[in-house]
């Protein structure tokens, strides 16, 4: 939970993709020690009979405890470890059923804890007791062994690396920094994103790591917490500020994405408008405030009838340090260069949102005939004026999917119904820009997904896939915000898109290393 521990964190590096592939197995050690377990429990019949309680059981097992954390004993198998004091203590005639759980659960949290990156261990602490820091051994002293390998060896009892000198000096200083830390870096890049549904509410780093680690997919043990999941999201609906979800790092940059806490259905709701704009405006502003240098406004965030993708908050701050990015510029470039050179004819539903305005006229700068679905022949005209004039003519104005039944290329940025899409013909491929995405109905045509493109190869720390995007994958708003900090543009990029930044933005795209999913011919 970044947004809980992340000034306490002992190593900022994010915990990434071949990390949490390692993990995948992580209880293997379990499965091993309830097996040794119950061995152990069935040929020793005499265990059956051992009390409740007893504290001489708790003295001995914490004597076997501190002699079998001796440097030598901690390369044996972890089960053999547990099992000296536990089983010791019962054979010696002490044991306990208090005993032998309570020495395991102590001996997993402690593990746990000394690998979580995280230092909850207060140094007022060991100042008070001196003792305490040669007895339990905290994150911050384990992790000196994994950056340097020839000091702080122990596990839970560094006295041991004190007799042998081998105790890393820096060990009690670091901690002293790390567990009074109140300011973290700022970051340079933020994107700001919303919960889509409460399904993937759960798709989160602090829930299921692994699962995170995956594009998101609906999954049968997430059914079971589905009312869990929606009364969490009700209640943050009353009371919860914008949080810290992930981060990693390219080019000595630190990004960000922060959680506006809204599922996509409250996006609808009229009278829930105020609040979301309420949030999103405390979000630019401690943005601005904290150093960020862009943060790039996701999906819903941006919707034009909220606040007029951005333009809401630069007009209301005109003094903003911090760059406000819709990123659509290079979403609409990713849609556009998706597209086959040879292809003469679209179809294009949310024809007169921000995003179909923009790929209208630069298809039909290329020629393509662009059937514009629209009931709105104001709307149709005024867009139809913006082209050049030699190229209006190839903006139609049609007003129901029928009229697109002989046409293969369907860019789809409003919700499609089964019954519209049944009028597509065979062999059709949808593009889309809509949020969420359509369902594919149609057995006999393609669907492509949100357009996205792949973070260059020097991104370090990333372990959460984007909503259904790939490892390594962000969708083109994420990407935009991305590409307007690395190029070090100082505008904003907020309101109606500018047709000629498109291959501006896609060009820089590609030369900062960003990939597209789909090359076209």
């Amino acid at each position: 939970m970044l947004y809980l521990n992340r000034t306490r964190r002992v190593s900022q590096q994010g915990i990434d993709y071949e990390q949490i592939d390692h993990e995948w197995d992580w209880d293997n050690f379990l499965i091993l020690q309830a097996i040794v377990g119950s061995f152990v429990y069935l040929n020793f019949p005499s265990l059956a009979n051992i009390p409740l309680w007893d504290v001489r059981g708790l003295i001995s097992c914490l004597i076997l405890h501190i002699a079998g954390h001796a440097t030598f004993l901690e390369h044996l198998l972890l089960c053999v470890v547990v099992g000296i004091p536990t089983l010791g203590t019962a054979f010696i005639g002490y044991g306990s059923i208090s005993v032998m759980y309570s020495y395991i659960l102590a001996f997993d949290f402690l593990r746990c804890l000394g690998h979580s990156n995280v230092e909850i261990i207060p140094h007022s602490l060991y100042q008070r007791v001196p003792l305490l820091r040669y007895v339990i051994y905290c994150p911050t002293y384990h992790s000196l062994h994994h950056q340097e390998m020839k000091t702080n060896f122990c596990l839970f009892m560094p006295l041991y690396d004190m007799l042998g000198n081998t105790l890393n000096t820096a060990s009690w200083s670091l901690h002293k920094e790390i567990s009074s830390r109140t300011n973290e870096r700022a970051p340079d890049f933020v994107f700001l994103a919303h919960i889509v549904d409460i399904m993937s509410s759960m798709h989160a780093p602090f829930l299921f790591r692994s699962f995170s680690s995956v594009p998101f997919s609906t999954k049968l043990f997430l059914l079971p917490m589905w009312p869990f999941a929606f009364m969490v999201v009700l209640t943050m609906w009353l009371k919860t500020k914008t949080f810290l979800f992930s981060f990693y790092n390219i080019r000595g940059r630190l990004n960000q994405t922060w959680i506006v806490p809204r599922a996509g259905f409250q996006y609808f709701l009229p009278f829930a408008a105020e609040g979301i704009n309420k949030l999103i405006e405390e979000a630019i502003l401690r943005a601005d405030r904290i150093g960020v240098k862009v943060i790039s406004l996701a999906a819903l965030n941006k919707n034009e009838s909220l606040n007029g993708g951005g333009t809401l908050f630069v007009n209301k701050h005109p003094n903003l340090r911090v760059r406000v990015v819709h990123g659509n510029t290079l979403t609409a470039a990713v849609i556009l260069n998706e597209i086959p050179r040879d292809v003469n004819e679209v179809f294009l539903t949310g024809a007169t949102s921000k995003l179909g305005r923009a790929i209208a006229l630069y298809l039909a700068r290329r020629r393509v005939r662009v059937l514009m679905l629209t009931k709105s022949t104001e709307r149709f005209m005024k867009i139809q004026r913006e082209a050049p004039v030699e190229c209006q003519k190839y903006l139609v104005q049609v007003t129901n999917c029928k009229e697109a039944k002989q046409c293969k290329t369907w860019i789809i940025g409003k919700w499609s119904t089964p019954r519209e899409q049944s009028w597509a013909p065979s062999g059709t491929h949808f593009y889309q820009f809509v949020v969420p995405p359509i369902i594919p109905f149609r057995r006999d045509c393609t669907y492509g997904k949100l357009a996205a493109m792949r973070l260059p190869k020097d991104v370090t720390g990333l372990g959460t896939c984007e909503y259904t995007m790939g490892r390594d994958i962000v969708h083109a708003c994420h990407a935009g915000g991305l590409v307007h900090l690395l190029e070090g543009w100082t505008h904003h990029e907020v309101g109606a898109i500018d047709v000629d930044q498109i291959d501006v933005v896609w060009e820089a795209a590609l030369k900062h290393g960003l990939k597209p999913l789909y090359n076209s011919s």
